[in-house]
C-alpha cells in the first residue's frame, strides 16, 4: 500500500493530501495500492506518506524493480516458448493434412 501510494504521488506530481484524496475517490487507485474493495473513506492519513517515504528508501525501490523485471522476463520467456510450441504443433498438423 505504501509503495503504491508513493508511486501515485510521484506520477501525478501532487501533494500528500491530494494523493490521499485521489486514492479515496478512485477505485482504480485503490486497487493499485492493494485494497480489495472500494471504500469512500480515506485509506490512511496524509501524514503517513511522510512515514512511508522515510521507510521506503531507494535501495528498497531498486530491489522491488529488479524483482519485477525478473518476473516479467520469466513470463515473457515462458510465453515465447508456448508460442513456439503452438507453431510447431500447427506446422505438424498442416504437414499431416498435406500428406493425406
Amino acid at each position: 500500500m505504501a509503495l503504491g501510494a508513493l508511486i501515485i504521488k510521484e506520477k501525478l506530481g501532487i501533494s500528500d493530501r491530494e494523493t490521499v484524496e485521489q486514492i479515496k475517490d478512485n477505485p482504480y487507485l485503490q486497487y493499485f495500492i492493494g485494497m480489495s474493495s472500494y471504500s469512500n473513506e480515506t485509506p490512511f492519513d496524509a501524514s503517513m506518506l511522510v512515514h512511508f517515504r522515510e521507510r521506503i528508501n531507494a535501495e528498497l525501490v531498486n530491489k522491488v524493480n529488479q524483482e519485477m523485471v525478473k518476473k516479467m522476463c520469466l513470463e515473457t520467456s515462458s510465453q515465447s516458448t508456448q508460442k513456439k510450441q503452438q507453431h510447431q504443433k500447427k506446422k505438424a498438423v498442416s504437414q499431416k493434412i498435406g500428406e493425406n
